[in-house]
């Protein structure tokens, strides 16, 4: 295993020490906009206190986009450029990738994406990967598979799409694309390919783009989503308004679903997920477009339209990959934390949480480049990938 260590020093306070200020960020762009109760944006500094150090676990990958954690030691990383890589127990990247996955479109923002494993692995081998899935007529579409894993890691059997996004789209952007297990069930989340004429569909309940769908193993409509006998309305979605989701996770205490997206110009959001919920994009945000002119009816006021307000958001952003609620013994004073990865400007947030209100948050990592996700070992340290064409997986420990 490789050690290139590097060190981020923490303001040197209390542990948790919080501040009357938010964090050191540049102004918003859209400071007309009032957030809808006071801990909605820009929480105060809340300050670890310690000094972190990164070790290298892998590098030379390409675009590292997901991980996920082998018991007994090891790691799955996927790379956007296509391929799905093993890093053994003992921290050696594999030099061949694991073989058997379909055929997928690797263009700007597409690829293979995210990589979770079945709730129960240890029985099926079963893991669950997004990717962006070509089609015979042109275009692509978000689409997430269940495959059986071999004993040796070399090799994926029994391949078989369990979501498909409708219809496809000429534009490989804005997949989405987290996929979350959660017992029987699976979350799959969805981006509404960016441009103007596709992102509308993210009100569309006939299709879905800007959607968070709810599917079994075997890729049917949960029994209970929202929508299932509504001849408007596709029966696996289970949230709709969204526009790139990036990240997502089950709130261990709670086993609520929260999500992250990146929103235009400011406005990327953290949302409590309920099923049914309208979280009001393409016609309500705290952002603007890039041109500087106003997203839909160009007020931010959520509940004022109907739509669902989210829990937290940044402007400017953050924009957003993975997410995790930390649970271990590492980093023992952040229990139930958020943990989310960041692209820009490159960091690793946490926010504190009181309930579903953020009451702090801070920005560590900050000279190790994009961070696309994270996650927790099974030791309590974290893992971070690094998206850059020699991308990277770092260990992140205390520096004692």
């Amino acid at each position: 295993m490789k050690y290139a260590l590097f060190t981020a020093m923490i303001v040197a306070a209390p542990a948790l020490a919080q501040s009357n200020n938010p964090v050191a960020q540049s102004a918003p762009n859209v400071p007309e906009f009032t957030p809808a109760f006071p801990e909605q944006t820009r929480a105060p500094e809340s300050l670890s206190g310690i000094e972190l150090q990164t070790t290298e676990v892998a590098a030379g990958l390409s675009h590292p986009w997901g991980i996920a954690v082998l018991p007994g030691g090891g790691y799955l990383v996927t790379e956007r450029s296509g391929q799905l890589r093993v890093i053994d127990a003992d921290g050696n990247l594999v030099a061949e990738p694991v073989s058997g996955l379909p055929d997928l479109l690797a263009e700007q923002q597409g690829g293979l994406l995210d990589v979770e494993l079945a709730p129960d692995f240890a029985q099926t081998r079963h893991i669950y990967f997004t990717y962006s899935k070509p089609h015979p007529d042109g275009g692509s579409s978000t689409a997430a598979a269940r495959a059986t894993l071999s004993d040796d890691l070399t090799a994926l059997n029994d391949v078989v799409d369990i979501f498909v996004q409708s219809p496809p789209s000429p534009n490989p952007m804005h997949y989405g694309s987290r996929v979350v297990p959660n017992g029987d069930e699976i979350y799959v989340t969805t981006g509404e390919h960016f441009v103007p004429q596709e992102r509308v569909f993210a009100q569309d309940l006939n299709k879905t783009y800007g959607k968070i769908v709810r599917v079994t193993a075997d890729g049917d409509a949960v029994e209970g989503n929202p929508f299932i006998g509504q001849d408007d309305a596709l029966p696996e979605i289970f949230s709709y308004g969204h526009r790139n989701i990036q990240g997502a996770a089950i709130r261990p205490d709670t086993g609520e679903l929260w999500a992250i997206e990146h929103g235009p110009a400011g406005g990327d959001e953290l949302n409590l997920i309920a099923p049914g919920e309208n979280y009001g994009w393409p016609v309500v945000s705290y952002g603007e477009n890039y041109d500087e002119t106003p997203v839909g009816t160009g007020g931010a006021d959520h509940a004022a339209e109907g739509f669902t307000e989210p829990r937290y958001y940044w402007d400017p952003v953050i924009a957003p990959g993975g997410m995790v609620f930390y649970q271990g013994d590492v980093f023992a004073d952040w229990q139930g934390d958020v943990l989310i990865g960041s692209l820009n400007p490159g960091a690793l947030v946490r926010l504190e949480m009181d309930g579903n209100t953020v009451v702090g948050e801070e920005r560590l990592l900050n000279d190790v480049g994009r961070v696309r996700d994270v996650a927790v070992d099974a030791d309590g340290s974290l893992l971070v990938l690094i998206d850059a064409d020699d991308g990277a997986v770092l260990r992140v420990t205390p520096a004692n």
